[in-house]
């Protein structure tokens, strides 16, 4: 652990919300491999970016190719994963921006952390506002997806500790928001994201 370390203030979060013209969230799509995850998120950026908002896109294969190359699917590294990636998210919401995470993340504990240090305060500002969105499909349609040929190569013990087959996915107990890509389209799961968005005031206007 670090040591001889000091905390600098900067703006406040209400300050940088208030210059950015807009609240600063992460939100936390988790759900099998091939449940849609990373196609509702990129939907959901390009939408929340043509109503001028600032929005990112954190994806799983995507940050395995810099920040988190040195991880494999160990329980432990899958820990790891989650833990610097919740950081980074937060740093993005903190920087009053949209952060939009697609990751399996299949334990509760590890999405619980997210959620807690989205709640941590400095020199009296608010939470970050934390949305776990619950990609709901069974794991007979995921499989039946299979883009990657991940499942095949799992039933066939090519992959260890894959998540569904030999490896647990909890499922969330109470998500703010669940989609289900079998039975809508990705449009109409970004709609209902964005529609819970502006119920909750995140977001002004869809």
């Amino acid at each position: 652990m670090a040591t001889n370390i000091t905390w600098h203030p900067s703006l406040s979060r209400a300050e940088r919300n208030q210059n950015r013209g807009q609240r600063g969230l992460t939100i936390w799509l988790t759900g099998l491999s091939a449940s849609g995850k990373s196609t509702v998120a990129t939907a959901l950026e390009q939408h929340l970016l043509h109503l001028g908002l600032s929005a990112y896109r954190l994806d799983g294969d995507n940050v395995r190719f810099g920040l988190n190359k040195d991880l494999g699917f160990s329980e432990k590294d899958r820990n790891e994963n989650i833990r610097r990636i919740s950081e980074v998210a937060k740093l993005f919401a903190d920087a009053s921006t949209i952060a939009i995470t697609s990751f399996i993340s299949p334990y509760r504990a590890d999405r619980d952390f997210a959620r807690k240090i989205h709640g941590e305060t400095q020199g009296g500002d608010e939470p970050l506002p934390f949305v776990e969105v619950y990609v709901d499909v069974p794991l007979e349609v995921a499989e039946q997806r299979d883009p990657k040929g991940l499942y095949k190569k799992a039933r066939a013990g090519e992959i260890k500790d894959f998540t569904g087959i030999s490896a647990p996915y909890e499922e969330p107990l109470n998500p703010e928001i669940t989609i289900k890509t079998h039975e809508k389209s990705v449009e109409e799961c970004v709609a209902q994201i964005v529609s819970w968005l502006v119920e909750k005031g995140y977001v002004k206007s869809a």
